[in-house]
């Protein structure tokens, strides 16, 4: 269950980090209703309501338009590719095949969807890749910072475009934010910004937590990018980080014993294609060892986990879709600014912290997007 509660305005730490800030021929009834089953948005739901309206303010570019009706549509049948690093369901594929029929796009009438899974095996993504191009869709939807470079080398002419990258400037997926450039473009998790914002909120709730664990998949040149800022991050705040890399299951084993053989007092894990497939794995861990932890995603927190601060991937995939129908409409991926979240939500769950027997402070509480109890 979720509260909803006024609360006066967030400390001013607290507002200051606000400001960063197969082919299928049915689709969901509705964007909206994908976010409502699978949380992440500012909807009622059953048993579970957001403390607080949550605008997902996205640089670059307005808000998605409310769609009345379907829109005008090209008579051309529309292909478009998906890459992901997972398996199905997924809900964040639900919420933009939602949000497409909300643009007028019928599946089997106006758009035919071809999906490659990577079924959390990384490294069959430039395989995937291939053969997805091979298929000459109109454009690739790629999610995750491998996928989206896995569909960059196996094309350079159909368009792609990309969500849940951390830093794509870094990986070189695109020579300007502003200006991409070339056929990628897409939605950044601006996740390298973020680090020591997450540390800050778990040194509130736990003030004497040092050395922090770090859990990160040490093979995803994305997360190489984060875990030095992470590091970067934790050093300003007088923090030690103990980074510990885990990209299949025999590291988990690994990663955990390290945990448990050192003194670690909290735990942060960075989120990739491999940790959020396993994330109920490390927060059950986080349970036994009985460590506070904080995430980048709320699909951790609504796992068991204690706390996330992040961009909500469920309404970046809302605006795959948006980029998606850009480029069916004539826009080209060089030309269309690569995206990065201004709004972020601080996702609590007390039930967990009462497991860990922790007291939330009420400047954290207040702050929170959503409370899970």
């Amino acid at each position: 269950m979720v509260r909803q509660r006024h609360q006066p305005g967030p400390p001013m730490a607290l507002a200051n980090m606000r400001q960063q800030g197969m082919r299928h021929l049915t689709a969901p009834a509705s964007a909206r209703d994908m976010i409502t089953r699978h949380g992440g948005g500012n909807l009622m739901q059953v048993g579970r309501t957001n403390r607080r309206a949550f605008i997902a303010g996205l640089g670059g570019a307005a808000a998605w338009p409310v769609v009345t009706g379907a829109q005008q549509l090209p008579e051309k049948i529309r292909h478009l590719g998906v890459l992901q690093p997972g398996a199905p369901p997924s809900p964040l594929v639900e919420a933009m095949r939602g949000r497409l029929r909300e643009l007028g796009y019928t599946e089997g009438r106006d758009i035919v969807l071809d999906y490659k899974w990577a079924e959390g095996k990384l490294d069959r993504l430039p395989q995937l890749a291939t053969e997805l191009a091979s298929l000459k869709p109109d454009v690739i939807a790629a999610f995750s910072t491998p996928a989206a470079i896995a569909a960059q080398r196996a094309t350079t002419t159909i368009p792609i475009v990309f969500s849940g990258v951390g830093d794509p400037l870094g990986t070189g997926l695109v020579s300007s934010l502003a200006h991409p450039g070339g056929n990628v473009t897409g939605l950044s998790l601006l996740a390298t910004e973020l680090a020591g914002k997450r540390l800050e909120i778990l040194q509130e709730i736990v003030p004497h937590m040092s050395p922090v664990a770090m859990f990160w998949n040490d093979t995803n040149p994305g997360m190489v990018l984060r875990a030095h800022e992470a590091e970067d991050a934790a050093a300003k705040l007088g923090l030690v980080i103990r980074s510990v890399g885990v990209h299949d299951l025999i590291s988990f084993d690994s990663a955990f014993a390290a945990v448990e053989n050192g003194r670690t007092a909290a735990l942060l894990t960075l989120i990739d294609p491999f940790t959020r497939e396993h994330r109920q794995q490390i927060v059950d861990f986080a349970a036994r060892r009985h460590l506070p932890a904080i995430y980048e995603a709320r699909e951790f927190v609504d796992a068991g986990g204690l706390i996330s601060y992040g961009p909500s991937l469920l309404r970046m995939q809302l605006r795959v879709a948006d980029y998606v129908d850009k480029i069916f409409r004539g826009a080209k991926p060089g030309d269309i600014p690569v995206e990065q979240p201004t709004k972020f939500e601080l996702v609590i769950n007390l039930k967990t912290a009462k497991a860990l027997d922790l007291t939330i402070p009420p400047d954290v509480l207040a702050s929170a997007d959503e409370v899970i109890e």
